[in-house]
């Protein structure tokens, strides 16, 4: 999940919303790696996310399958939203999963 908001933040780093749609490659390139994050919290355990409830589980794996299955329902003004407001959060989050793992 980290590879994947790390890939998402170097292929949007510096751009504007009209160059991200714009770029064609890099928009497919965000939306599969969107649907990377998605994927491995669907993969994780029920007993995993309950014991992280404050990750948003079902909406990260919800905005998985409308990319995967209702890709032409994509808006990539909420795409954008999300890479900028919601994924720098979730990657705390996340750290913080990993770290209360080692301990």
């Amino acid at each position: 999940m980290l590879e994947a908001m790390d890939n998402v933040n170097e292929f949007t780093h510096g751009m504007t919303y009209e160059e991200l749609i714009g770029n064609k490659i890099t928009c497919h390139a965000v939306v599969h790696n969107i649907q990377i994050i998605g994927e491995a919290a669907y993969k994780l355990t029920k007993e995993f996310c309950a014991l992280h409830p404050e990750v948003e589980w079902r909406d990260i794996i919800g905005l998985r399958h409308v990319l995967v299955h209702d890709y032409y329902r994509i808006d990539f003004s909420e795409l954008w939203t999300i890479i900028h407001e919601e994924l720098p959060p979730l990657r705390e989050q996340i750290e913080d999963c990993l770290r209360g793992m080692e301990d």
